[in-house]
């Protein structure tokens, strides 16, 4: 008897899964909204972090330069001095503005004010996105930068390298090397961020969940499938950094 109930429930179990996974994804092709969701999810989130790779590095060597060479170029003063202070203020606002308020707030005032005129959601979300990542990923380039060593430094200037060829040939690769988890957790907080573009009318993926769910009033198979999906991108990133961070120890050996 026991037996023949637990093949029955079990039974009854796949029956429902099967229909709620024809009423969910099946019927009217309601996958091409999950399919379209994680396509733009994807998009944003590559673009805006190659958008916040390129401001982190400029707004982290212009920082360090200053924090580096304060004093040194205090005393000798001239244009370079006040041009160098000039920028780091400018980098100060930005980081503090950025920081200091919420994505969603800066993804609607980009979408409703800055380019109220456009109708490009994406568009609108990748530039949000990469703004706000830049400033996150700026500090941990800075922190990076000044971890390394002054003499790294002084290695590349009794080679005859100048500032920027140092930067770009030593202290850079190095700095790479060593912020590389805290900028893996920095692209995985960047990807479960854009689950608040469906505030501008992009169909991410939590949209296009949210969207199935409101159509069907089935709630837990959309919403369900669309955190595996979060947890499978955010393992493949941890496993893609793992392989990484391997290569370039065997490449210090």
């Amino acid at each position: 008897m026991l037996n023949t109930f637990y093949l029955m429930s079990i039974s009854s179990a796949i029956d429902n899964f099967k229909s709620q996974f024809d009423l969910n994804f099946i019927q009217k092709d309601r996958w091409r909204y999950m399919l379209q969701g994680l396509g733009n999810t994807l998009t944003i989130t590559a673009v805006a972090a190659i958008i916040g790779i390129v401001l982190g590095v400029i707004i982290a060597a212009v920082r360090s330069s200053y924090d580096k060479n304060e004093e040194s170029l205090k005393l000798r003063g001239g244009f370079s001095y006040h041009l160098l202070k000039f920028l780091n203020g400018i980098c100060k606002i930005y980081l503090t503005i950025i920081r200091g308020t919420p994505v969603v707030v800066q993804l609607l005032i980009c979408y409703f004010i800055i380019f109220a005129a456009s109708s490009n959601g994406v568009a609108v979300a990748i530039f949000a996105f990469g703004i706000n990542s830049g400033a996150y990923v700026a500090e941990i380039f800075r922190g990076g930068i000044m971890s390394i060593d002054q003499g790294q430094f002084e290695a590349g200037r009794s080679i005859g390298f100048n500032y920027i060829q140092t930067m770009r040939y030593i202290i850079l690769p190095q700095m790479f090397k060593t912020v590389l988890p805290t900028l893996l957790n920095e692209f995985i907080a960047l990807l479960k961020e854009t689950s608040v573009a469906g505030y501008v009318a992009v169909t991410d993926l939590t949209k296009a969940g949210s969207s199935i769910s409101a159509s069907t009033y089935s709630y837990y198979m959309p919403l369900l499938t669309v955190a595996l999906v979060y947890l499978v991108i955010v393992m493949l990133l941890t496993k893609l950094v793992g392989i990484l961070e391997r290569r370039m120890r065997k490449n210090e050996r």
